[in-house]
């Protein structure tokens, strides 16, 4: 899946935050649903905009973040 067809940033939109195309959705969002025990049901429920196949986007641009070494907390260092 290429996520870049999901996903984009524009600094006029949320302040450049990564965001699902189309939409005023950022991937912080979906992420922050997700962990806080969202279904993929419910972000499609209530959000009408929002595809699967976003969801899925939203996943392998966390992993490409993660793979490069862009998502970095030092709290995890010991």
């Amino acid at each position: 899946m290429n996520w870049k067809d999901f996903i984009t940033a524009d600094a006029a939109i949320l302040g450049g935050k990564p965001i699902i195309l189309h939409t005023r959705l950022s991937v912080e969002f979906i992420l922050q649903r997700l962990a806080d025990g969202w279904t993929e049901e419910m972000l499609l429920n209530n959000y009408p905009t929002l595809t699967h196949e976003a969801i899925k986007a939203v996943f392998a641009y966390a992993h490409d973040c993660s793979k490069d070494g862009l998502l970095y907390n030092t709290n995890l260092v010991a």
